[in-house]
């Protein structure tokens, strides 16, 4: 029974998401990794320290971090596999890691922002992107809102099912804890460039295949959706991905801004500076808050294309167990 974790742990996530409740009362798992993580660092990644210190004091945390949620997923996988339906309650604990959810409602958050101002949809897409909310206009918010949408695809949806389904519920929370890690600490800026040296190339190992396997995903997506083409998305993926900074996030995005016919990507700014990043795609590029629904509905599509797979995946175990 424990190959219908990964497919109805996606269902149920898609549907229902984590209890807000829960998040008010006791947080979310992914929060409490983010408290130790921060611990950690404010404690080892000081000022005082040289350049090789840091990236050691960097190195010991991460494996510190690991260490704890290994353990710990280990314990709570020997108890589920030692009840009665324990499987049942290991695919509940698994769902939390998965945020298809709370991306798609964020996104669309942004777009209904959108419709109603441009300092609403700056202040909403603030809330998903780092870079400066003021320095957007409609086009840049919209821009900002569907490259989130495209990069969280494979980090935040597909990378996860992915550790899931090969690893089990250690492989999806250690997975969650470097992603975490990274996301925090795994930035090119002078606090944490030697400190979160280990988080940023530990987090490019584990989703070196589900990148690419996000971008075959969307590329199926595009089959069932009106105007989207396959053809273009993987192209583009092919052609661009490796114009991103990161190994990995060009994947989705570019094959999102082929499938959809837009140009995504390209200067941004950060902490008031102009950064220039590359493009993706040769499509439009002046997009509106019915872009950022567009492309809603090719993630979800591209959700229900992945969900298909788990379960053809899980009947494919089950047939060669048996």
């Amino acid at each position: 029974m424990y190959v219908l974790i990964p497919p109805l742990a996606l269902l149920l996530e898609r549907f229902v998401g984590y209890p807000q409740l829960l998040t008010a009362r006791i947080g979310h798992p992914v929060m409490w990794f983010g408290w130790l993580i921060a611990y950690m660092e404010q404690r080892t990644n000081t000022t005082d320290r040289t350049a090789s210190q840091r990236r050691l004091a960097g190195i010991v945390s991460l494996a510190l971090l690991l260490l704890v949620v290994l353990a710990a997923a280990l314990l709570v996988q020997k108890i589920t596999r030692s009840i009665p339906l324990g499987w049942l309650l290991e695919m509940l604990l698994a769902t939390p890691f998965l945020a298809q959810k709370e991306l798609g409602r964020a996104v669309e958050a942004v777009a209904d922002a959108l419709g109603t101002s441009l300092a609403a949809g700056r202040e909403a897409v603030s809330q998903i992107v780092g870079r400066d909310p003021q320095a957007l206009d409609e086009a840049g918010v919209s821009r900002a809102a569907i490259e989130t949408l495209a990069e969280s695809t494979s980090d935040g949806v597909v990378a996860p099912w992915f550790w899931l389904v090969l690893l089990g519920l250690p492989g999806i929370v250690l997975y969650k804890a470097i992603n975490t890690a990274d996301s925090m600490i795994g930035h090119l800026n002078d606090r944490y460039r030697d400190y979160g040296w280990a988080a940023a190339r530990l987090d490019d190992v584990v989703n070196f295949i589900p990148a690419r396997l996000s971008a075959v995903l969307i590329t199926a997506a595009c089959f069932f959706i009106p105007g989207a083409s396959p053809s273009k998305a993987w192209r583009t993926a092919i052609r661009d991905a490796r114009r991103h900074k990161s190994p990995n996030s060009g994947w989705p995005e570019a094959a999102f801004a082929g499938a959809l016919g837009f140009s995504l990507g390209g200067p941004r700014h950060y902490d008031g500076e102009l950064v220039d990043l590359p493009a993706f795609g040769h499509g439009k590029r002046t997009l509106t808050a019915s872009d950022i629904r567009y492309s809603i509905f090719l993630y979800k599509m591209t959700l229900t294309v992945l969900a298909w797979v788990s379960i053809v995946l899980a009947f494919c175990l089950t047939l060669a167990a048996s």
